[in-house]
């Protein structure tokens, strides 16, 4: 920080960036163990900055759906990796409400300042932000197979309002599949209702044939995931 203040560079996430790619690091807590080491000479900062303390490297462009399935690409598959579900008493790391992951989910981490690595899906709403204005916090990240845990999720219901309907949708739920219901909460309006259940499944494929039972529920018109708090 003082180097930069010294040669009246802004001391923000678009120049940390700016470095991280030139000399093709990971992470910033990389960059200052280097410049620490003095593997990196921050001295020859002032080749990369004009007058208005702007690094010169190219402007980093607006993240669009191909190149964020890029990005996606390069969090997925490596062994230089968190793996969600390990390990818990050394890693502290949350599951991001805003996107709800679940096992099966492809999911990258995202260190935050107070709050340790949250998990996001990377279909997430906020990926986009995340992954172009704070690419150096991106943690890989992966799922191990830990069926006994049972993880939060969201199914939103469209179906016609009939005598028997709610007890045929907890019948499926807790009796067939074996699920803990958390809430359910059903709305009526013109013979047509709409409803949401959270309840807590062990994987997608899990929650995804659940969602395939209820589909098969005679009346029922649309199940799907809620992506998201609602």
């Amino acid at each position: 920080m003082r180097k930069f203040r010294h040669l009246k560079i802004d001391f923000n996430h678009d120049n940390i960036n700016e470095l991280l790619a030139y000399y093709k690091i990971p992470t910033s807590l990389e960059l200052y163990y280097r410049i620490a080491k003095g593997v990196i000479d921050i001295s020859d900062l002032k080749e990369f900055v004009d007058d208005k303390g702007v690094i010169k490297a190219k402007a980093p462009q607006r993240i669009e759906t191909k190149s964020l399935e890029q990005m996606v690409q390069n969090i997925r598959g490596s062994s230089d990796m968190l793996v969600i579900g390990e390990s818990l008493d050394k890693i502290d790391y949350k599951l991001s409400p805003c996107c709800s992951p679940i096992p099966g989910d492809d999911v990258f981490g995202f260190i935050t300042i107070n709050e340790g690595i949250k998990i996001h899906r990377t279909n997430c709403p906020n990926a986009i932000q995340l992954m172009s204005n704070y690419a150096y916090r991106i943690v890989k990240a992966k799922w191990t197979n830990q069926h006994q845990i049972a993880f939060l999720a969201g199914v939103r219901m469209t179906g016609i309002d009939e005598v028997g309907v709610v007890n045929k949708i907890s019948k499926v739920i807790s009796s067939e599949l074996k699920v803990n219901m958390r809430s359910i909460s059903i709305e009526s309006n013109d013979g047509i209702f709409e409803g949401t259940i959270m309840l807590f499944v062990h994987d997608t494929h899990h929650l995804d044939k659940l969602i395939q039972k209820l589909k098969e529920i005679h009346g029922i018109l649309t199940v799907s995931r809620i992506d998201g708090k609602h």
